[in-house]
């Protein structure tokens, strides 16, 4: 499961490379959206006052740029009240909040206000154990000769917990993602980890445990199903994957990605 992502482009990659003649495919392009990228994180040992939503909009398969989307009205409000104000940096589709004020159990709302239509989209936050040990183990994967990296931490025992785990390293273009619930370790030890067979030593894995919520958590599995799931690696998803925020004036005019507020613990390791 770990390096599904990666065995499919070499699959993909054997296939093309065995035609002999370029197909052109002519993909239809669906109705333009709003994509809003709202990963707030409150990472331990910071006060979290300085966030950022980026905005864009969706395009065509073929096309090199992602168009940004400037000129939106974009604030988070608390349960009490208060609205935290985020001011586009230049033209650049990023929002920033140079003064949020990020509290355990606290309900927000997330308002966009673009092209005369209104976005809204509520997340909770919640808290985040710390991670307590990192381990590595030169016989690791399916075939026992990968190193594995496992990441572990304690899990609370007051309460039903959600996790989510980003891994970063150089031998992977992209994020390594992870989500799980406590559900059969109430009160225990946790983990999960990444494996590789080209890892070597030197090589630095970058580790983030998030605190999540548990619409975050179904959003997310349902999303690595459909980018890691079985089937043929050329089947086509079902469905679209919906994120928690809403068209409020125009409900088939709904918007990509998904807003969420996370506490956040990280780390990094050094291949021995």
């Amino acid at each position: 499961m770990k390096n599904i992502k990666y065995i499919l482009l070499i699959i993909t990659g054997i296939f093309f490379t065995a035609c002999t003649d370029v197909v052109d495919v002519d993909l239809e392009t669906g109705p333009t959206r709003l994509v809003v990228d709202a990963q707030l994180q409150w990472l331990k040992g910071t006060d979290g006052s300085e966030q950022v939503i980026k905005l864009s909009t969706t395009t065509g398969y073929y096309e090199q740029e992602i168009p940004v989307v400037t000129n939106a009205t974009v604030f988070i409000t608390n349960s009490e009240g208060t609205v935290f104000t985020f001011n586009e940096n230049n033209g650049t589709g990023n929002y920033i909040c140079n003064n949020f004020i990020p509290v355990i159990g606290e309900e927000y709302t997330l308002t966009v206000e673009y092209n005369e239509e209104t976005y809204v989209g509520t997340e909770t936050l919640y808290a985040v154990s710390e991670i307590s040990e990192i381990v590595q183990d030169n016989e690791g994967g399916f075939g026992g000769d990968d190193i594995e990296v496992r990441i572990k931490w304690m899990d609370n025992p007051d309460e039903i917990n959600y996790y989510m785990v980003r891994f970063d390293t150089d031998r992977l273009p992209y994020p390594d993602y992870d989500v799980m619930d406590d559900e059969f370790f109430q009160g225990n030890e946790m983990f999960t980890f990444i494996d590789d067979e080209d890892f070597e030593a030197g090589d630095v894995v970058d580790m983030k445990l998030y605190g999540i919520s548990e619409q975050y958590f179904n959003y997310m599995m349902t999303l690595l199903g459909v980018t890691e799931g079985g089937g043929s690696p050329f089947q086509t998803p079902p469905v679209g994957v919906r994120g928690n925020m809403v068209n409020i004036d125009n409900e088939d005019n709904f918007p990509v990605g998904y807003f969420s507020i996370t506490e956040t613990d990280k780390t990094s390791y050094t291949i021995q």
